[in-house]
């Protein structure tokens, strides 16, 4: 097995079944590869308080934590450790208060769009640090299971097609962009099925502002393994939050996915499945000398 300098990842449904779940199993895998001094970066959509109980911390000794790197938010914060081992945020995508109340907007004038045109409800999250959800199907309840299920995709095509929106989810990417260019904001869109995200930052900068920061330790993107299991395609072209970790700076890495839901990849995803176990024991393959 190839042995990597660096290993970037999503955190619900890679490392952890869900976000209640304990995060022992994920920590005790992620322990032997800290301590080699091999960075570990854990790129998610969550804030750091969803990550182990907010916690994550408490799992690794300080000299290890000096390897471990967060980018949360969609975008927003990027964590390292001090030697103290505390996290703190080495870089944040936020707005002022003025631009926030302006994402705000654009997304209630989409749920407004929606609702009005084509008879199609959301509901909207707006509790986000630099964009919001938007709820494409709240008569949908995930639990515990905050990652992409999969049944999900065709049920939203099907909601889509119900209610007239014959340009599916692409049409919904066109909308949120020409809202945001009427209020003068260049807003980024994903989609996980459920919902609809729409802000001002996304992974792919969670994965280019730490690949910065490994550069400065001498380590390549080509030498990086990105672990999620939110690549697959919703419709053609548009793919999972996960696909935003490869970018023009990190393409030359090796992506893997461990979903099983169906359906294409991006370009470059090798799809492994097996979920989180797989992930971990390639974690713990890693670890071995």
């Amino acid at each position: 097995m190839k042995k990597y300098s660096a290993i970037l990842f999503d955190w619900d449904g890679t490392a952890v079944t869900s976000r209640k779940a304990p995060a022992d199993e994920a920590c005790a895998a992620m322990k032997p590869l800290l301590a080699k001094g091999i960075p570990l970066v854990i790129i998610s959509g969550t804030t750091y308080e969803n990550i182990a109980g907010g916690k994550l911390e408490s799992f690794f000794t300080v000299e290890e934590l000096q390897n471990l790197y967060l980018g949360l938010g969609r975008g927003a914060y990027q964590y390292a450790y001090t030697k103290e081992g505390r996290p703190y945020i080495f870089r944040d995508l936020l707005p002022d208060r003025e631009g926030t109340l302006l994402i705000h907007e654009i997304c209630f004038n989409i749920h407004q769009t929606l609702l009005r045109d084509y008879g199609f409800a959301t509901d909207i999250v707006f509790t986000r640090p630099n964009y919001c959800k938007i709820d494409l199907m709240p008569e949908h309840d995930r639990g515990d299971q905050l990652f992409m299920q999969s049944d999900e995709l065709g049920a939203l095509k099907d909601k889509l097609i119900n209610h007239g929106i014959q340009g599916g989810l692409q049409h919904l990417l066109d909308l949120a962009e020409e809202l945001g260019e009427e209020k003068g904001m260049k807003v980024l869109s994903t989609c996980d099925a459920k919902y609809l995200e729409v802000g001002i930052s996304s992974k792919s900068d969670n994965a280019d502002l730490i690949m910065e920061k490994l550069r400065e330790r001498g380590i390549k993107p080509e030498n990086c393994a990105f672990f999620g299991d939110e690549y697959v395609g919703i419709e053609k072209g548009i793919y999972g939050s996960d696909s935003f970790m490869r970018t023009e700076i990190t393409k030359v890495g090796d992506f893997f996915d461990v979903s099983e839901v169906e359906g294409d990849r991006p370009e470059g995803v090798q799809r492994l499945g097996g979920g989180v176990t797989t992930f971990l024991n390639f974690l713990k393959e890693q670890a071995k000398e």
